[in-house]
């Protein structure tokens, strides 16, 4: 029985990639890396600052990976004044409404990106829970920040579908055993496919998405 469905929110409920992108490029550099789509699809996006400034910049002191990441959503934060839902994401959120199903976010972007993003959208109240990466024992792409938002919703992986939009994500939602269905926001279909989604949509207009949530729901009636 379909329960809640749980988002994620870079790239799923919003496509910010193009935003964090153009600052990871400029700030990088700074220190003499430069780099191009293919590098930051693969080391930096859906992934955690203190890890990503560890890999890539590993000259840098713990505190100065902490001011480079501060310095960075804090400049995120002024350049995305004017973001818009990811097409579809409104009429969705009002069907699970209707159909009384549970809905959660659950992200590895900053407590204070979260919020910030959550506010821009006009969506604060509009999820039962949001679980944050920072606040859990591991962030995505260890399972346990989705196996938190199925604890803190009283249901099992079974009565969930996950929508996610990268790797790490993706590794996340399958890993604690969730049905996941990949958002082609910022990666294409065929890789998201890969990674182990049973479906993958370009956003929430597809008719992929409403086919599949109407016969779940026509399941239940049968039963």
């Amino acid at each position: 029985m379909l329960a809640a469905i749980l988002f994620d929110l870079d790239g799923t409920l919003v496509n910010t990639d193009p935003i964090h992108y153009a600052i990871w490029q400029k700030m990088l550099l700074k220190y003499g890396l430069e780099i191009d789509e293919a590098f930051y699809k693969s080391r930096i996006s859906g992934g955690l600052n203190p890890e990503i400034l560890k890999n890539i910049l590993p000259q840098l002191s713990p505190l100065e990976r902490e001011k480079f990441a501060d310095d960075k959503e804090a400049i995120f934060r002024q350049e995305a004044s004017s973001l818009q839902r990811l097409p579809g994401l409104t009429e969705l959120l009002a069907w699970s409404e209707k159909h009384q199903l549970k809905r959660a976010v659950v992200t590895n972007a900053p407590k204070e990106n979260a919020l910030f993003m959550l506010s821009a959208l006009e969506l604060e109240g509009a999820f039962d829970t949001i679980i944050l990466a920072e606040e859990e024992v591991t962030a995505k792409p260890d399972p346990a920040p989705y196996k938190a938002a199925l604890k803190r919703l009283s249901i099992t992986a079974e009565q969930a579908i996950v929508l996610e939009d990268s790797p790490t994500g993706i590794r996340s939602a399958v890993a604690a055993g969730i049905r996941t269905i990949g958002v082609a926001s910022t990666h294409n279909r065929k890789d998201l496919c890969e990674l182990g989604v049973f479906m993958a949509i370009d956003d929430f207009t597809d008719l992929q998405l409403s086919t599949f949530l109407t016969s779940q729901l026509d399941k239940e009636r049968k039963l």
